[in-house]
């Protein structure tokens, strides 16, 4: 079970439940993972996600709560795209890092849903 006070999120997929972390390894994972030079650009970035950029970002999630996945693993994990979101959103959301870090009006320590949903499991 996910410790919201470290920063953990849950995903359920399958039956099984898979711990989201915002850690300083997952940033630079993400950072790497879709070729940007420093945090300030993962706001605008994911702003315009494709599903290759959320199983990037999400493995490295998922790699930060202590399972080994790849991008290619997320994609094919039985949940739906909703859940998928939610997961991802709240581990950035629980670790205080809005998506829209980086950017103009981004809300200091605000969450915001992830970028086209309105935050909830069923987006």
């Amino acid at each position: 079970m996910p410790n919201p006070i470290r920063g953990e999120a849950e995903l359920i997929a399958g039956g099984k439940s898979y711990r989201l972390l915002l850690t300083l390894g997952a940033l630079a994972e993400i950072e790497d993972g879709l070729g940007l030079a420093d945090l300030s650009e993962v706001g605008a970035r994911l702003k315009q996600v494709r599903a290759a950029d959320l199983a990037v970002v999400a493995a490295a999630l998922l790699r930060g709560g202590g399972h080994e996945m790849t991008p290619a693993e997320v994609l094919r994990l039985p949940c739906d795209l909703g859940a998928l979101v939610a997961a991802v959103s709240l581990a950035f959301e629980r670790a205080g890092l809005p998506q829209g870090a980086g950017e103009a009006g981004a809300p200091p320590g605000g969450a915001r849903p992830f970028p086209g949903t309105t935050g909830s499991p069923s987006a």
